[in-house]
């Protein structure tokens, strides 16, 4: 789940499936953002955003932040972090960023985000494997 303000003051969020690690120094990640998506002009021109890693029991969250023209904040806790991007409740990590570099690569924009602040706890992730949620198992 990825969250940033938009240019008019308004929160963006989506849920995205493409998310990784890039460096350690600087440390860096990655989100991919299909340019169809409601949120990706806010997601190129924020100067940053969060990632809000959900926890096993959040999967109706991450359902409702792929949902198109709906309030998607509506309804949903959250705080906000110190850029003021929305956090939010019970996630197991946040990852707040700012916007490092773009790149174009063919359906969808590669933001690298420079991590700024991070935080966890303990708990189990929500996972999304061959088109659906899944559970680690033992």
């Amino acid at each position: 789940m990825v969250t940033t303000t938009a240019a008019d003051g308004f929160d963006q969020g989506m849920t995205v499936s493409a998310f990784c690690s890039v460096s350690l120094d600087p440390p860096l990640i990655l989100i991919c953002i299909e340019k169809t998506a409601s949120a990706h002009e806010a997601l190129v021109t924020a100067r940053g955003f969060v990632v809000n890693v959900l926890s096993a029991n959040q999967e109706q969250i991450a359902r409702r932040f792929s949902i198109v023209d709906i309030d998607r904040f509506e309804g949903v806790g959250y705080s906000r972090s110190g850029s003021g991007y929305a956090v939010l409740d019970d996630v197991l990590s946040v990852i707040e960023c700012s916007n490092f570099a773009l790149h174009e690569a063919g359906d969808h924009t590669i933001i690298v985000g420079q991590v700024e602040t991070a935080s966890a706890r303990n708990g189990t992730p929500l996972l999304y494997y061959r088109g659906g949620y899944a559970q680690l198992g033992p």
